[in-house]
Parts: C-alpha cells; structure tokens; sequence
C-alpha cells in the first residue's frame, strides 16, 4: 500500500505552507479580527431605518412606490372613472380582477355599458401593476395598505366600486358660436384739396 507524505504545519520552526510562523499567523488573526470590528463600529454608528412596527402604526408611512391593496379612485361626490372596459381584466396574468357591467339606456335613448360589480381577489394578486398600467383613464391604483392578515380567504375577494357610485360623466360639447359676417371693406373718400389716387377714386 502506497503511503501518502502528510505534511504537517508547524509555527515553532516556520514550517508549513507560505512559511507562516506562530506570530505570522497571529498578526494575520488581528488584522482580520480588527478588519470585522472596524465594520461593526461603522454600522453601530449608522443611524438606523429600522421601522418600529407595530408601535408605530398610526404615524407609518410606506414609500412612494410600495403597492399594498388595489384600489378604485372616488371623488366627493362619489363618482369613479370606470367605464368597464375589461382592459385591466386582460392584462392581469392570474385572473385576479373580474369586471362585471351592464347596458343601460340613456336619457336620449342610446344604450350604455356602465360598471355594476369590481372584484379584486387579493388573495391571488401578484401586485404586478399590469392592470394600472392597462387603465387609460387611471381610474385604478394602488394604495400603501399592508395589513391583508385574515382567517377567511372569502374576506380577501374586495369589491372596489363603492354602493351607489357611476362614472364621472363628460361635461357636453358646447356648441360653437356662429361667427358674425364679415362687413365689406369700404373704399377710402379723397378729402378735400387732396389729390384722387387709384385708391380713393370710386
């Protein structure tokens, strides 16, 4: 059987791999030693982001960017800028928003397509914002809510059109004013003791 040389480091002499001795070794153990703590105090001085949740909760406030829970925008008079156009219900990737509508017919005998119902399954919603993206009227968003932790996952499917709400309604073109007819010019008079031109000659 073939035996193997092992080759055994040893500090008293130097030997070993590089010819590190005791105090070699020992001075690199400090300098990787000091390497870690210099870290350590830097951080320990850093002034900390850390949010204190939930102690906090009245006064946290979410950056801009963070997208929490999907809403529908409401005005005072509780009018949102839905016209139930599906668009944001082909963008979403995992089937999250349902847009349900109805005909109706206005006061001038058109028919309409108005929204009725707007679900939004939050419980399946990757907050990939495909379906603000799609909205051309930016009717929807998304707010910085974060707490969504519940015992029933029926309490995750939202309807984000408020009771009783309708679309804002286009303000009416008015119709555009009749321009007066244009006077026609009248030729220039020579006055007295002036001599007749082309221009004042009738």
């Amino acid at each position: 059987m073939k035996q193997e040389n092992i080759k055994i480091r040893n500090y008293d002499n130097g030997e070993g791999d590089g010819n590190v001795g005791y105090f070699g070794g020992l001075s690199r153990a400090i300098r990787s030693l000091a390497t870690g703590l210099k870290t350590t105090m830097r951080e320990f001085f850093t002034p900390k982001i850390t949010e204190q949740y939930p102690e906090n909760r009245k006064t946290l406030k979410m950056f801009d960017r963070f997208r929490g829970t999907l809403t529908m925008y409401h005005d005072e008079n509780n009018n949102h800028r839905c016209v139930a156009c599906g668009l944001c219900q082909a963008a979403c990737p995992n089937d999250t928003i349902k847009v349900v509508s109805e005909t109706v017919t206005t006061e001038d005998g058109k028919k309409k397509r108005v929204l009725a119902r707007y679900e939004y399954n939050l419980g399946s919603c990757i907050f990939c914002q495909l379906c603000v993206n799609a909205c051309p009227h930016d009717a929807i968003g998304f707010d910085q809510v974060f707490e969504h932790a519940v015992f029933d996952r029926s309490k995750l499917v939202l309807q984000l059109n408020r009771p009783g709400s309708k679309v804002i309604e286009k303000p009416a073109a008015k119709p555009a004013a009749e321009k007066p007819a244009a006077k026609p010019a009248e030729k220039p008079v020579a006055k007295a003791g002036e001599k007749p031109t082309e221009a004042n000659v009738k």
